[in-house]
């Protein structure tokens, strides 16, 4: 399944996701805590910077978008600075802003967050404060939303709805937009609001409540994955959708259906905040579908890309890279360590951004020995990662190694190096050179022998450039291809034959 997630993942397809429902401006407010006020037990802030960025519907709007979509943004704002603003990072961020309907009658929501820093850093959220209008839209709204629901769904492959209950997603709205969207043949995906009804939503083809949504639908305790599975039906039940994907945090998500039940499980994540898990959930699983994935594939898409999620603060969309880098990672022993130059390089874009350093060194290494080992040992010193670079069977008779080089094929060569526990990763490459290798990879270490110190070593100034720095590795004095190449054959000279009877 993971192959094929990859392949859809890395096509070209171009998607279009209609993104519908409360339309949010983040504020946030940044101070250094450097001492309690005297009037008060509280920390007085010293500002540091204010920034905004997209919230609600508009952060799933913004994680479609990363996720290499293009999302149409259906909502409503109001006329003030707030609503340009927010209209500026939805067209920065790639979205179609033409759908978004401007009132004078209702606010642009804003939800403030004073966020107190210790020592420069550390955040921690102390308070927010939310400016809104919660009342449902008027009829006049609701025709103009509806009006750009059909232009919109005309080029888009799905409708998802993000419903905060601020008065946008009317089940007047809901059902209008979702008969649309069934009389094209597109599925529809709904966040849901926290609420006890989900009568506004009902036929839609996925619904993803979060557990304490579950919980408050059905006034059910869900403490752990069997508990919801006991309760399947009375969720699907409650739903009144067609399938619901339960997100359950740590213990991944559960996909149930008329007659089904699966539990889909993640990897343990590092929670670091929690804000826009739910947006990000839903737009992995709208891009999921459109580039084709079944249910199944995009809920897992959804759990890699909720997860990548909460380790951040605040809203950060979520890339198709990231995506894609965290797959490989996961997998990494089922991919194995021989890789080629396109499934490298995600992995190693995840791996640099978790804080891992990456050493590279080249060579045709013919006949394995001490030399190439101790090579390899000195790189993983030195870096997290170890990258090796093999040449082909073609570039090494190019090379002029000599008659019979290599003596051992290409293939063969590679699986031998990866054996070891000091390489991580192993590319083979056909040029004359590394440098293509080296300009991809942008290594922060280049290792080369010793014998190169004092030369022009390729790529050094493509490593340098980046920062990083080029080593060279104590010689192992006689070890090398061609001198155990020479011994073996002047072994054989001295070996008298034995006579035959």
């Amino acid at each position: 399944m993971w192959e094929r997630l990859l392949s859809l993942l890395e096509s070209d397809a171009e998607v279009h996701v209609l993104v519908l429902g409360d339309y949010m401006l983040d504020h946030y407010l940044y101070g250094d805590a450097e001492r309690i006020s005297p009037e008060a037990p509280v920390p007085v802030l010293n500002r540091v910077r204010e920034e905004f960025a997209l919230g609600g519907a508009g952060s799933v709007a913004g994680d479609v978008a990363a996720l290499g979509a293009i999302p149409h943004c259906v909502g409503v704002m109001g006329m003030n600075t707030d609503a340009e603003e927010l209209a500026t990072l939805l067209t920065n961020a790639g979205a179609d802003v033409s759908g978004l309907v401007r009132t004078s009658n209702r606010r642009t929501t804003r939800k403030t967050r004073i966020v107190g820093l210790a020592q420069h850093k550390h955040r921690q959220q102390l308070i927010r404060f939310d400016d809104e209008t919660r009342e449902p839209v008027d009829a006049q709204t609701t025709k103009q939303l509806l009006s750009e629901v059909k232009r919109q769904l005309s080029q888009c492959a799905v409708l998802c709805i993000e419903d905060y209950n601020k008065g946008v997603v009317t089940a007047e709205v809901a059902s209008a937009a979702m008969e649309m969207a069934a009389k094209r043949g597109i599925p529809v995906i709904v966040d849901p609001a926290a609420i006890n009804d989900y009568s506004r939503y009902a036929g839609a083809t996925l619904i993803t409540p979060n557990r304490t949504e579950t919980e408050r639908l059905i006034d059910v305790r869900l403490p752990d994955i069997a508990t919801v599975e006991a309760h399947r039906e009375k969720i699907l039940a409650a739903s009144k959708c067609k399938q619901v994907c339960v997100t359950l945090d740590a213990e991944g998500a559960a996909l149930i259906g008329p007659g089904s039940f699966e539990h889909i499980p993640t990897r343990k994540r590092d929670v670091y905040d929690v804000t826009g898990a739910g947006d990000e959930v839903l737009a992995a699983l709208a891009v999921g579908v459109a580039l084709g994935c079944s249910d199944r594939e995009a809920v897992c898409l959804a759990n890699i890309a909720g997860g990548l999620e909460v380790e951040k603060f605040g809203c950060v969309p979520i890339t198709r890279d990231e995506i894609i880098g965290e797959i490989l990672l996961e997998h990494h022993r089922d991919l194995g360590k021989v890789r080629t130059l396109e499934s490298l390089i995600p992995e190693l874009k995840r791996r640099r951004s978790a804080g891992e350093s990456i050493a590279f060194t080249n060579g045709c290494f013919d006949l394995l020995h001490v030399g190439h080992v101790a090579t390899f040992a000195f790189c993983k010193n030195h870096a997290d990662i170890v990258v090796v670079g093999v040449n082909s069977d073609d570039s090494v008779r190019r090379l002029g190694k000599g008659d019979g080089r290599p003596i051992v094929g290409e293939s063969d060569r590679a699986r031998v190096i990866a054996a070891l526990a000091d390489v991580d990763y192993v590319v083979i490459f056909d040029d004359d050179t590394p440098l293509a290798l080296i300009e991809a990879i942008g290594p922060d270490v280049l290792a080369k022998g010793q014998d190169w110190e004092g030369k022009e070593v390729v790529g050094s100034d493509v490593v340098e450039k980046q920062g990083g720095k080029v080593l060279f590795v104590p010689f192992e004095k006689g070890r090398s291809t061609t001198n155990i190449v020479e011994r073996i054959l002047a072994v054989q000279q001295t070996v008298t034959p034995a006579k035959h009877e």
